[in-house]
């Protein structure tokens, strides 16, 4: 075969995201997309911001002189400032446009950053329930991903982070507002873990640095704030891109913005400008560089998740599932009725619904609901799931 074995065997278990997105467009085109419920994919149905769509028709209709060119690998330094600047207010810490890198999207800036960190066999903690796409990440770059469990309420649970972090530890993964929980960690917890990471830091004589992937940290419900990781540990970077907030998924536009406090900052910065071009990123998109700069600020209309969010809620409740209500991003992660999480989502399916298996996110018997669609699908979608259910019941 041509392929190699390792690329086999990951291909074997795979993203279950993708095979359930794959299996909703058979679906729809077996029976038609509006008997299709699908809840696979976090491939958001809200169109980009207003602000968005001026800035990005300003370019098209008066593009600057060579926007299609090359620029430094890190990115333009204006929009660097501009990201700076909008992360300086809300996050309440100084940071410096030269500590930004322009990546394509998250994804790219997750590998950017696991490259220059990691040697072979360095371990990169993350907490189940996780993105499944980490543990290919990771291996990327030679590195072993370490699951640390959350607490039953999905928050951080010190205790197996503590026993996660050895020395062999170059990093640890938060993903806050969680996908798949929803869940947000708090600024008490975010303390508490960087007081047992500097504690470990001493132990080991080395830093050891959090990556906080933060693609929703905009789609916050209830009056929220996301906390800043910043003020929690000094060696961190954040990551995040405007696939959501933004409504750029297929764009592929985001950055990693490395703390001012971080204490390899300089070299670190480099490294990870050199990773972006060896990577082949070279650098992020020239054009949605410059039209993401001055909308900074902006972000689709959240209040229309948490309505999709409130209605899903109840009509789940109805049916009588049991979950913890996401206090961001766009998904729901309720129980299944007994732990074989993959035979529930075969049963959703002669509904016509689509959801994930929490087993690919490192949690069995749950199953992942991504309501970032519209509301005549959570509505239409609620009396096959309570068919469902009563199956289970009888």
């Amino acid at each position: 075969m041509a392929i190699s074995k390792k690329i086999e065997q990951m291909m074997g278990a795979g993203s279950w995201i993708r095979k359930m997105f794959e299996e909703g467009n058979r679906m729809k085109q077996a029976v038609g997309a509006d008997k299709v419920f699908d809840f696979s994919l976090g491939n958001p149905v809200m169109e980009p911001p207003p602000e968005m769509q001026k800035s990005l028709y300003n370019l098209v209709a008066n593009p600057p002189k060579g926007i299609h060119r090359y620029m430094q690998n890190a990115g333009y330094p204006d929009v660097r400032a501009s990201v700076a600047e909008y992360l300086q207010a809300d996050t309440q810490t100084s940071l410096d446009p030269n500590d930004i890198i322009m990546t394509c999207g998250a994804g790219g800036a997750l590998n950017v950053v696991l490259k220059a960190l990691l040697d072979p066999d360095d371990e990169v903690v993350v907490i189940a329930p996780f993105f499944p796409e980490y543990r290919f990440y990771i291996d990327n770059h030679l590195g072993r991903m370490i699951v640390a469990e959350s607490a039953q309420n999905f928050d951080l649970n010190l205790e197996e982070i503590d026993r996660a972090v050895g020395p062999k530890t170059k990093a640890v993964v938060l993903n806050s507002p969680n996908n798949p929980s929803g869940i947000m960690y708090s600024e008490k917890k975010l303390a508490e873990l960087g007081d047992l990471l500097a504690g470990k830091e001493k132990k080991y004589a080395k830093p050891i640095t959090i990556l906080s992937d933060e693609p929703y940290r905009k789609i916050v419900y209830d009056g929220h704030k996301l906390p800043s990781v910043f003020r929690a540990h000094p060696n961190t970077i954040l990551i995040t891109s405007h696939s959501k907030d933004l409504g750029l998924a297929g764009e592929r536009i985001g950055f990693a913005a490395i703390s001012s406090h971080h204490q390899d900052r300089n070299v670190l910065r480099e490294s990870m400008i050199f990773c972006n071009r060896i990577l082949g990123f070279v650098n992020a998109p020239a054009l949605f560089q410059r039209a993401v700069a001055p909308v900074q600020q902006a972000s689709v209309p959240v209040e229309q998740y948490q309505e999709l969010r409130d209605v899903f809620c109840q009509g789940l409740m109805d049916a009588g599932l049991e979950f913890i209500q996401p206090q961001g991003a766009f998904y729901l992660f309720p129980k299944t009725p007994d732990q074989d999480d993959v035979s529930f989502v075969q049963e959703l399916q002669k509904e016509y619904i689509l959801a994930v298996p929490g087993s690919g996110f490192g949690r069995k018997g749950h199953i992942r609901l991504s309501f970032c669609v519209s509301m005549n699908e959570v509505k239409g979608s609620l009396p096959g799931f309570k068919r469902v259910v009563e199956k289970y019941r009888t």
